[in-house]
Parts: C-alpha cells; sequence; structure tokens
C-alpha cells in the first residue's frame, strides 16, 4: 500500500492536478472567508470550513478520482495493478490515502485563516481542529465516492459526471424527506463547526467510506479475476 500511496502522491504534484486542486480549493476558502469572517467580523471559521465542503469538494473531488482507475484503464496500464503482488486492497487504499492526502496538505495551508482571525480576534483553537476533523471526514467519505465511480468507468469524464451526481444526491437528498437524513453526507458534518464531536456522526461517515472503499475493492477484484 505504501507504495502505492507513495507513487500516486507524488503522481499529484508531478503533473497540474495538485495543484489546480490545491487552487481552487484555495480559492474557495478564500471566498467564503471573506463572506464569514471579513465581512462579518466573525472570528468563527466554523463557517467557512462547512461552506468549502458544502460547495468545493464538488468541484475538487471530481478532479481528484476520475483518473483514478479510468485512466488506467483506458491507456492499459490496469493491467500492470491487476498483475502486480501488491493486494488489491492495498492498491485501492493506496489511491484513495494518496488522493486524502492532497486535500490534508490544502487543509493544513488553510490554517492560514486561523492566524489571520487570530490577529485580529480569538478565536477557538479547539473548535477550528474540530472542524478541520469533521472536513477531513467528509472529504474522505466524498472521495470513496468517486474512487468507486472511476471503478467502473474507462471514461473519465464520465466517471467525474457520476461523482458529481452522486454527491449532489447526497447533499441534497435530505430537502426531501428527513428519511434520508443517514444518507446524506454533509448531514453528518452539521455538528462539527460548532466544535461537537458526534460519534454517531463519525461512525455515519466512517462507515460511509469504509462502504465505497469495499464496493470498490470488489469491483477490482472481479476485473483481476477476469483477466
Amino acid at each position: 500500500m505504501w507504495a502505492i500511496l507513495k507513487k500516486e502522491f507524488k503522481s499529484y504534484f508531478l503533473s497540474p492536478i495538485g495543484y489546480v486542486v490545491i487552487g481552487i480549493f484555495l480559492f474557495v476558502f478564500s471566498i467564503f472567508f471573506y463572506l464569514t469572517a471579513i465581512q462579518t467580523g466573525s472570528v468563527d471559521l466554523g463557517g467557512l470550513y462547512y461552506n468549502t465542503a458544502f460547495y468545493g469538494l464538488l468541484i475538487i473531488v471530481p478532479i481528484l478520482t476520475m483518473r483514478m482507475f479510468a485512466e488506467e484503464r483506458k491507456t492499459g496500464t490496469e493491467q500492470l495493478i491487476l498483475t502486480s503482488p501488491i493486494s488489491m486492497i492495498g492498491v485501492v487504499l493506496g489511491k484513495f490515502f494518496a488522493a486524502l492526502g492532497v486535500i490534508v496538505t490544502t487543509l493544513l495551508i488553510s490554517f492560514m485563516y486561523f492566524f489571520i482571525v487570530r490577529y485580529f480576534g480569538s478565536p477557538n483553537i479547539t473548535v477550528t481542529l474540530v472542524t478541520m476533523l469533521g472536513f477531513i471526514l467528509v472529504s474522505a467519505a466524498s472521495l470513496s465516492i468517486g474512487m468507486f465511480a472511476s471503478s467502473i468507468t474507462e471514461n473519465q469524464i464520465i466517471a467525474g459526471v457520476i461523482t458529481i451526481a452522486f454527491l449532489v444526491l447526497s447533499l441534497f437528498i435530505v430537502n426531501f424527506s428527513e428519511i434520508f437524513t443517514n444518507l446524506s453526507i454533509i448531514d453528518f458534518y452539521q455538528k462539527f463547526p460548532s466544535g461537537v464531536i458526534s460519534l454517531t456522526d463519525i461512525i455515519g461517515l466512517v462507515s460511509f467510506t469504509g462502504m465505497f472503499i469495499a464496493f470498490t475493492i470488489i469491483v477490482m477484484q472481479r476485473r483481476k479475476l477476469v483477466k
């Protein structure tokens, strides 16, 4: 897994993808920093991370995940994965954590907003860290969906469209009925920006992530057996 993780993480920054993702993410962060902190004079950064998760992940996740398996299948390099001695679990987890690493890197850079606010006020570091923890969990759940979408098609565009459709459905399905609450990723993130760590929300996001990672492993394992 570590070999795949390092290879994939490096590949994001040996191509424009990693820099584009970080650039877009920080642009979205800056917009909501202005709207939720500077314009209102608030030192609460909960709204900054919540809104960035709500809107930013819709853009970032497809960019990070649509090439994971779809590109390799199209170019034929998938054969190397399917015939490598590395287990399919290791391959999938390596790719997943590499993409998550890009988001975590951006999140660490975004900590500069905390220091900017701290210069003018007294933001709560604990609340900020809890909010960032929730952001990572929501990002992980979103990435797992995108990775699964990439595993079922060889077309990157289709993989991206499927990912966006899944995320939009997950984000807004709760608006149709409260019975869909457990299917909404962003609903699990509601309490984190307030500094509240809910075990139920953590389990929900981790379960969501684990489920789609498992689906991806199953899809790729079946392709390996067929080959």
